[in-house]
């Protein structure tokens, strides 16, 4: 049974936030990618779009989560549902958030100008 082990997790920042990564194709996984983004507080997010479905789950702190103009504020418990190629922007409160984010391999992410970043923490 593969277990990961919070030291061995890789972490990377990117736009202020901070992305530990657990579960990817790299490390064995076949049909999913997880990590834990760390928000630090009061930090406004790029706004971009994910070409896989996600499921952002809220471990502590608030998330303000803007999905194709809709906003929504979410706290400890709170899952929001990002539909693959929809506009998303995630921002944080005045304590800062951390979340668990899942999506499958080979998910990309779309900016504004029309940027691809392929994220180092879902390979």
């Amino acid at each position: 049974m593969p277990v990961f082990r919070s030291p061995e997790a890789t972490t990377f920042e990117l736009h202020g936030s901070r992305f530990v990564s657990y579960a990817t194709p790299s490390r064995g996984s076949r049909q999913l990618c997880a990590w834990r983004l760390e928000v630090p507080a009061d930090l406004q997010g790029v706004a971009h779009r994910p070409t896989r479905e996600e499921i952002i789950l809220v471990l502590d702190g608030e998330l303000r989560v803007t999905l194709d103009d809709a906003r929504s504020e979410l706290h400890r418990g709170d899952v929001a549902l990002v539909p693959a190629d929809s506009e998303l922007r995630v921002d944080s409160g005045p304590a800062g958030a951390t979340a668990w984010v899942t999506t499958t391999p080979g998910i990309e992410a779309v900016t504004g100008d029309g940027s691809r970043i392929t994220p180092p923490w879902a390979l």
